[in-house]
C-alpha cells in the first residue's frame, strides 16, 4: 500500500491552484454551471425593445434552475450590454464565446446586429437564438430562427390589407428604419406587390435613421399620397422612433379607417409610453399577442408577472406585459434546454442536431415546431387591432403554423436555394 506523503498532496494542490489561475483548469473544474450568453441592448436606441428580452432569458433560466437545472448543473447567466452599438454586437459575442465560453447565446433584435455577430458565431462555431422577425435571405447552421420570416409576417399583413376585410387598399407607403430589415423586406414586398398588379407609382417608400424622432413632414406627405386612392401604410419602424411617429400619428388625425398602418416591430412594449386612444384600429402582424386566449398563454402572463414583480423589474411590475419576440424568446430557450437534454450535451454540434424537430406548447396556442432542416419555427401569423388600452383583439389569423421560407419566392435570384444550411467544411 502506498505511503500517504502530506508534503507531495500539499504539492500537488499547490500545483492545481497554480493551474486554475493560469487557466490550464480541466472543463469539468473549470465548468460547475453550465453558462448561458444574453446579447441584447440595455441601452440606446434599442433598449425600449431589447431591455424585456434579456429579463425573459432570466426567467426561464430561473425556472429551470429551479428544477434542478441541465445535466445536472445550474444554468448561469453571462449578460453584456451591446448598447445599440452594431460593432460593439462583434467584440460581446466574441468575449461570451472566447472568454466567458458560453455554450448558447440568446440575442439580438435588429438584423444588422445579427449580420455583426454573424461571422463570429460561425467562426467559433457557437449557438445564436434569435428571438425577432427578419428579413430572411438568410440560413446559418450556428442560428435558430425563432422569430417570423417574410412569409409570416410581411406577405400576410399586406394580404390582409388588400382584401375586402383589410380595407382593399391600393396604394402603399412602405415606411422604415435606414438598415437592412426594412429595405430588404420592402424589396421583397415591392416584388409581391408587383405580383399583383400594383404599379412603382402607388408605391411610396421611405426610411429615416435609428432615434428619429420627427414625423411631421413624413406623416403629411402620407396624407397627400393618400389622397390619390385607398392607401395603407407598412411600417418597419424600429426602436423607440416608434414612440413619435405614433405620436404624430395622432397629432395629424390620421385615423385607421382612412389610412391603416400596420406595424412589424411595435407591440404592447412599445405601445407603453403613447397614448393609444388615437391609434385605435391600427395594426400590427405577429405570431403571438398577449390577448391571445390559450391556457399556455395564461400560464406565461401568469409567470412573467410574478417574475417581473420578484424582481422589481420598471413598468413590468406594475404593469406586466408580454409580447412576441418575449414568446419567441422563451420558446428558442425551452427547445434548447430539451435539445441539450436529448443530446446528453452541451456540444454546439450534438445540440444542432438535437433541435431538429423540436416542439413546445408555445402560448400563442399552438404546439410550435422547430424545421428539421431550415433552422425556423413553424408558426401562426395573427394580425391585431390596437386597443384603447395598448393591447391589441385579433382580427385575423391563419387556419395554422406556416413553414417559414428563408428565401423568399419573390427575389428571383433565389431559386433552387435549398431550404437548409450549408454546413461549411471544418478547419484543419
Amino acid at each position: 500500500m502506498p505511503s500517504f506523503n502530506p508534503v507531495r498532496r500539499h504539492g500537488l494542490k499547490t500545483l492545481a491552484a497554480a493551474l486554475l489561475a493560469a487557466g490550464f483548469a480541466s472543463p469539468a473544474l473549470a465548468q460547475s454551471t453550465i453558462k448561458v450568453g444574453v446579447l441584447h441592448s440595455l441601452s440606446g436606441t434599442m433598449a425600449i425593445s431589447e431591455t424585456v428580452l434579456k429579463n425573459t432569458v432570466l426567467m426561464a433560466i430561473d425556472e429551470i434552475n429551479a428544477k434542478g437545472g441541465l445535466l445536472g448543473k445550474k444554468l448561469e447567466p453571462v449578460v453584456v450590454d451591446p448598447a445599440s452599438n452594431w460593432p460593439l454586437f462583434a467584440e460581446k459575442a466574441k468575449q461570451l464565446l472566447g472568454q466567458d465560453k458560453v455554450v448558447a447565446t440568446f440575442g439580438c433584435w435588429t438584423s444588422v446586429s445579427r449580420k455583426s455577430v454573424l461571422p463570429v458565431f460561425e467562426e467559433m462555431n457557437g449557438l445564436l437564438f434569435y428571438p425577432v422577425q427578419y428579413e430572411g435571405e438568410e440560413l446559418s447552421k450556428n442560428v435558430f430562427y425563432t422569430g417570423a420570416a417574410p412569409n409570416q409576417q410581411a406577405i400576410p399583413a399586406v394580404e390582409y390589407l388588400m382584401s375586402k376585410a383589410g380595407g382593399g387598399a391600393k396604394r402603399w407607403v412602405l415606411l422604415g428604419t435606414d438598415y437592412v430589415y426594412p429595405r430588404t423586406t420592402n424589396k421583397i414586398l415591392r416584388a409581391f406587390l408587383h405580383s399583383k398588379g400594383v404599379k412603382d407609382s402607388d408605391i411610396d417608400e421611405k426610411y429615416t435613421p435609428f432615434g428619429h424622432s420627427d414625423y411631421q413632414t413624413i406623416v403629411a406627405d402620407i396624407k397627400k399620397f393618400a389622397a390619390g386612392g385607398k392607401t395603407a401604410v407598412v411600417s418597419t419602424i424600429n426602436g423607440d422612433s416608434n414612440v413619435p411617429f405614433y405620436k404624430e400619428l395622432g397629432n395629424a388625425g390620421l385615423k385607421a379607417k382612412d389610412v391603416p398602418v400596420v406595424a412589424f416591430s411595435v407591440g404592447e412594449e412599445e405601445l407603453r409610453g403613447v397614448d393609444t386612444k388615437p391609434l385605435v384600429g391600427h395594426l400590427a402582424a405577429w405570431n403571438y399577442f398577449q390577448s391571445i386566449k390559450a391556457p399556455a398563454n395564461t400560464e406565461f402572463i401568469k409567470k412573467w408577472s410574478a417574475y417581473a414583480k420578484a424582481k422589481g423589474i420598471a413598468g413590468h411590475k406594475d404593469k406586466p406585459l408580454t409580447n412576441d419576440p418575449m414568446e419567441a424568446t422563451y420558446i428558442g430557450f425551452q427547445m434548447w434546454a430539451a435539445a441539450v437534454k436529448k443530446a446528453g450535451s452541451t456540444d454546439t454540434d450534438k445540440v444542432i442536431a438535437a433541435m431538429a424537430g423540436q416542439t413546445f406548447t408555445a402560448p400563442s396556442g399552438i404546439t410550435s415546431k422547430m424545421d428539421e432542416k431550415n433552422h425556423h419555427l413553424h408558426k401562426s401569423v395573427f394580425i391585431g387591432e390596437i386597443k384603447a388600452d395598448g393591447q391589441f383583439n385579433v382580427v385575423w389569423k391563419t387556419p395554422g403554423p406556416v413553414k417559414a421560407q428563408p428565401w423568399s419566392p419573390f427575389i428571383p435570384e433565389n431559386k433552387g436555394k435549398k431550404d437548409e444550411p450549408v454546413v461549411m467544411a471544418a478547419k484543419k
